[in-house]
């Protein structure tokens, strides 16, 4: 802070503060606060008041159609020459007196009318009416809950083998004590504390997982099984399969980020060593320029141009179907999309900037000289490399390392583009179907913040392992 204040003055360094306050409150605080929130609160549709309210509004629904299908009457007309009965009471032409064609010596039975419902059927299904039932169950973490046993309701349900009368009557009971309780459910939850940590325990929550036994026996022998079942994210109770899905999903995704920044470590650490120390300047021009070109093209273009390469008749197969490894018009071809390889080359692909140029940077600023004494001295290469090179390129890996995984842990166009759902999908495009495809936005929260939460400890771990301090990542920018 005294640097800046000796060299842009107090008012200066006063704007600079400010400006890094708001960007640091409006860009990362109040949205981290505001998901934090999200997340913690409880999704309206599974309070309990919501629960009786939408019970009622269907129960109100079901009365609507009830009398609606008990009133409407029906035109008169042929329908396959057949007279169709009028349900207002106009006369329409008796049972007895109609010629009914005979199916396979079968007399087809007629059609008649009594009160405005047909005898021959009952009423047809009605969604609401179905759902117009106390017995409901509410969301709980633990145990099954009902509506009529929590709160002592009668136990009431539209029975569609009841006159329409009947089922209206109690559709009616049903919306009056379901309105009534979520009038008073309401209040209650105003009152009470409405904060909850279930959101964050759907990521942990187990799913039954149906399966025969012969596709369980392979299940259980594969490694990655046997590896989610020591971690506790797939267990077995009463010989049925359950598996914490959402877990195994941020297991999962965490591993293909933490190997596709080794494979982006193992890339770029030759090529910025190249650069950097093993090329003559003006040569070294023409290689940033070679590694900087590609990335003038949209990211987005980027991706969709490696389908074409990786496409059942695309590049790959056919310099394969060329060279005679497979058969393209017999219909053989290698399916790279199914590959998680594939999405590791794209994501690497994609980022290897944010990798090489935090190294470059370092080892740019690495006396030469080092170097030759050494050699002079007789050290191997390896020995250069382990004792001279990565100890003063520490803090460009630890800051390349550090975007290249936070990148692509929160990769969603790579994995969405490049695996079109043939792959098991990361944890970006679980959080995405939280928000946008099941609409459970509170539950997505508790995912992102989770992620995030997770995310940076393993970089303070990864920093704590490298014994790199926040102070080194300014000899990046040196």
């Amino acid at each position: 802070m005294k640097r800046l204040l000796d060299t842009y003055g107090r008012l200066l360094t006063a704007g600079f503060a400010l400006f890094v306050a708001l960007w640091a409150l409006g860009l990362i605080i109040l949205p981290q606060v505001s998901m934090l929130e999200r997340a913690l609160t409880a999704p309206k549709r599974q309070l309990d008041s919501s629960i009786a309210g939408t019970l009622g509004r269907d129960a109100n629904l079901c009365v609507s159609i009830l009398r609606a299908y008990d009133n409407e009457p029906i035109t008169n007309g042929t329908n396959g020459g057949l007279a169709i009965p009028s349900i207002s009471g106009i006369s329409s032409p008796s049972a007895s007196s109609m010629t009914v064609p005979s199916m396979g010596g079968m007399a087809v039975p007629s059609i008649g009318t009594q009160g405005g419902i047909s005898n021959a059927s009952k009423r047809p299904y009605i969604l609401q009416c179905d759902r117009a039932d106390t017995h409901q169950r509410i969301v709980r973490s633990t145990t099954e809950v009902y509506l009529d046993e929590l709160y002592n309701l009668p136990i009431l349900r539209v029975d569609e083998t009841q006159s329409v009368a009947k089922q209206i009557e109690v559709a009616q009971a049903i919306s009056e004590l379901a309105f009534a309780l979520e009038t008073e459910l309401k209040m209650q939850e105003a009152q009470a504390f409405s904060y909850t940590l279930d959101n964050f325990g759907a990521l942990f929550a187990a799913r039954y997982i149906p399966m025969l036994p012969e596709a369980k026996r392979i299940d259980d022998a594969k490694v990655i099984k046997k590896i989610y079942t020591r971690l506790g994210l797939r267990f077995e109770n009463g010989g049925e399969i359950y598996e914490r899905i959402g877990a195994i999903t941020l297991f999962r995704t965490l591993c293909f980020a933490m190997a596709t920044t080794l494979l982006a470590l193992l890339v770029c650490y030759p090529v910025a060593y190249k650069v950097a120390l093993a090329t003559k300047p003006e040569r070294a021009v023409w290689m940033m320029l070679a590694l900087i070109i590609p990335y003038a093209i949209v990211e987005l273009m980027r991706v969709y141009a490696w389908t074409t390469i990786i496409d059942n008749r695309g590049l790959l197969n056919s310099m394969l179907d060329f060279a005679g490894f497979i058969d393209m018009q017999a219909g053989e071809s290698i399916q790279f999309k199914r590959s998680a390889l594939t999405v590791f080359i794209v994501i690497v692909y994609t980022y290897v900037l944010f990798m090489v140029f935090p190294i470059l940077n370092v080892m740019s600023t690495l006396d030469r000289n080092q170097i030759d004494a050494a050699k002079d001295l007789g050290a191997s290469t390896f020995r250069i490399q382990w004792r001279i090179v990565i100890p003063h390129s520490k803090p460009g890996i630890a800051v390349g390392s550090i975007a290249t995984f936070m990148l692509a842990a929160g990769a969603f166009s790579v994995p969405r583009i490049i695996s079109r759902g043939l792959q098991s999908e990361w944890f970006s495009q679980s959080i995405y179907n939280k928000f946008f495809e099941s609409e459970n936005s509170n539950v997505g929260a508790a995912y992102s913040f989770g992620f995030t939460l997770i995310c940076f400890v393993i970089v303070a771990l990864f920093m704590w392992i490298m014994r790199t301090r926040l102070k080194d990542f300014a000899k990046v920018q040196s």
